[in-house]
């Protein structure tokens, strides 16, 4: 298995919705990227596992199709957002910690280089990837931060 290329701290890397409606664009590096596997996650994706890339709020922008934006919040931290003309996930905000959650398969050019599991206590699918593992988020997000082993 090769190597994940660094991402250029000066890119901007674009995605888009399914249908490409709602087009987003993000700039830098992702400060967290991983696999979530809690409850909630696994059923908006409708897999057993969720990728995602946490940025800065300030450096994710919707260019296109903002007026084509739903978003659902089951809780004060995170508020999902999909494209309503084809239904498309895009991404999660999370206001509490100024980051949002831009699925990694939204911006496919970008260098997905996964660092951790969290909330692996909920794991339908194990993965033995060599990365840790949380039992829920690290502890600088309001999580226990404790391992659990692979």
């Amino acid at each position: 298995m090769s190597a994940v290329p660094e991402p250029d701290r000066a890119a901007t890397y674009e995605g888009q919705c399914y249908c490409g409606s709602v087009k987003i664009a993000v700039t830098g590096a992702a400060v967290g990227e991983g696999y979530c596997h809690c409850t909630s996650c696994r059923s908006w994706s409708a897999g057993p596992v969720n990728a995602f890339t946490l940025w800065p709020t300030a450096t994710v922008e919707v260019t296109e199709g903002a007026d084509l934006i739903g978003e659902y919040n089951q809780n004060e931290r995170s508020f999902r957002q999909w494209c309503t003309a084809c239904g498309g996930h895009l991404l999660t905000r999370h206001p509490l910690w100024d980051l949002t959650d831009v699925y990694a398969a939204t911006i496919p050019s970008y260098p997905f280089a996964p660092g951790v599991h969290v909330n692996y206590e909920s794991a339908v699918l194990p993965m033995k990837d060599g990365l840790p593992k949380l039992r829920d988020f690290p502890a600088e997000l309001g999580g226990s931060g404790e391992a659990l082993p692979e």
